[in-house]
C-alpha cells in the first residue's frame, strides 16, 4: 500500500493474473461449444435428409451406376445415392478373411446381420451381393455423422471405419462393435452386379421388394 492508499504494484498483478485466468477459462469453455456446434452442425444434413423416406420407395427411377474398374484393392470411392454419401469398396483377400477370424463375432453388436439394416442378398457374414465389392450407405447409426475409412496397412490389414464425432467403430463389413455409441450396423443399400466391372445402386435383384425405408435405422 503507498502512502495515498493505492494498491502497490505486486496487488495489481496477482489481481490482473487472476483475471487472466478466468478470461482463458471462458474463452476456453466457449471455443469447446463452438466445436461442438460445428460437429452437430455437419450431422445436421444427413438427419434432415432422413424426413420423408419412410414413404418412398426404390424403383428403377431411383439408381445410380458405378464403374468399379477404377477401384484398387483396399480402396474405396464415395458416391451419393438420395443425398446419402454411400462407400463402394474393393476388399482384399486379407480384408475378407478378417471378417471370419475367430473370436472377431464376439467384438460386434449384431455379428450376423439379424437386425433389419440391409436386404437379403446382403444378409451374410460379408453383408454384399458378392464378396470383393462392399456397398454401404456412409452414415453412422448414432447420430448421423460419417465415418473416416481405415485404409488396410501392413500393421492392419483388415481395413475398418471409424466415425470421428463419438468415437463409434465398424468392421469392413459395416458391422458395429459393442462399447462404442452406434447401435446397429451401418445401412447397405439395394445393389445389383449388371456386371463384373458395373453395380446398380438403388435397385436389388435378389430382393426385388426391399425398402430402404423399411431399415431399423439410418
Amino acid at each position: 500500500m503507498t502512502q495515498d492508499g493505492a494498491p502497490t504494484s505486486s496487488s495489481t498483478q496477482c489481481s490482473s493474473g487472476r483475471g487472466g485466468t478466468r478470461r482463458r477459462d471462458v474463452l476456453a469453455t466457449v471455443t469447446a461449444g463452438v466445436g461442438c456446434a460445428g460437429a452437430c452442425a455437419l450431422a445436421y444434413p444427413f438427419l434432415d435428409s432422413l424426413n420423408g423416406t419412410r414413404n418412398s420407395r426404390v424403383g428403377e427411377d431411383d439408381t445410380v451406376d458405378v464403374d468399379l474398374s477404377t477401384i484398387l484393392p483396399g480402396q474405396q470411392i464415395v458416391v451419393t445415392w438420395r443425398g446419402w454419401p454411400v462407400f463402394v469398396q474393393r476388399r482384399t483377400p486379407a480384408m475378407l478373411s478378417s471378417l471370419q477370424t475367430p473370436g472377431a463375432a464376439q467384438r460386434l453388436r449384431d455379428p450376423e446381420s439379424k437386425i433389419l439394416q440391409q436386404p437379403k442378398d446382403a444378409t451374410n457374414w460379408h453383408r454384399s451381393i458378392v464378396p470383393e465389392i462392399g456397398v454401404l450407405i456412409g452414415i453412422c447409426t448414432h447420430l448421423g455423422c460419417v465415418p473416416s475409412y481405415d485404409t488396410p496397412s501392413p500393421a492392419d490389414q483388415s481395413g475398418k471405419y471409424a466415425c470421428p464425432c463419438h468415437g463409434s467403430q465398424f468392421d469392413i463389413a459395416g458391422r458395429a462393435y459393442k462399447n462404442a455409441p452406434a447401435p446397429y450396423n451401418l445401412p447397405v443399400p439395394p445393389v445389383t452386379m449388371v456386371s463384373e466391372t458395373h453395380l446398380r445402386i438403388g435397385l436389388s435383384k435378389g430382393d426385388p421388394d426391399f425398402d430402404i425405408a423399411n431399415i431399423q435405422q439410418i
